[in-house]
């Protein structure tokens, strides 16, 4: 081996002691690339796959609605939180079992349901891919609900009244 080489892999052996000592993540990128003499050794390996993180929500008024939200982002269905809020607490207190048995809806045989009071036909129509098919879930039925007062109204947020 030349002079030049024997130099050549004193310092490369410095430069990987060097990362190493240091800690810092670099080494381990840094290490398979020096001295690598074929196009596969500097081949970096195949990166894992990136961890799916998994939202949880609270089985409350405010995780009902945040999770109808994500999923409405992702059907391009619009509405915000306040919006969704102030809808539910005039149609049912918040309550995810709340029936109302005294309106036109109620005389003709369908009554409406849940925390934004949908009727059976208009939840079946507006159920969006993903979600619950029982009118109670209140995922289910906020999400169904937006999506019928985006095609009516264009929002949730544009309801200020029963609807």
């Amino acid at each position: 081996m030349s002079a030049n080489g024997q130099n050549r892999h004193a310092r490369t052996a410095r430069l990987a002691r060097k990362l190493a000592v240091a800690g810092t993540g670099a080494a381990v990128l840094a290490l398979p690339l020096i001295g690598a003499t074929s196009a596969s050794a500097a081949t970096p390996a195949a990166a894992p796959a990136a961890a799916t993180a998994t939202i949880t929500y609270s089985n409350t008024l405010d995780g009902w609605i945040r999770e109808s939200l994500d999923i409405m982002a992702q059907h391009g269905i619009p509405g915000t939180y306040e919006g969704i809020h102030r809808n539910i607490l005039r149609e049912s207190s918040g309550n995810p079992l709340a029936i109302n048995n005294w309106d036109i809806n109620a005389v003709n045989g369908t009554p409406s349901k849940g925390l934004l009071q949908v009727i059976d036909p208009t939840f079946q129509a507006y159920h969006v891919e993903g979600t619950s098919w029982d009118p109670y879930d209140p995922v289910a039925n906020i999400t169904a609900a937006c999506n019928y007062a985006a095609d009516r109204y264009g929002s949730i947020d544009n309801v200020f009244g029963a609807y």
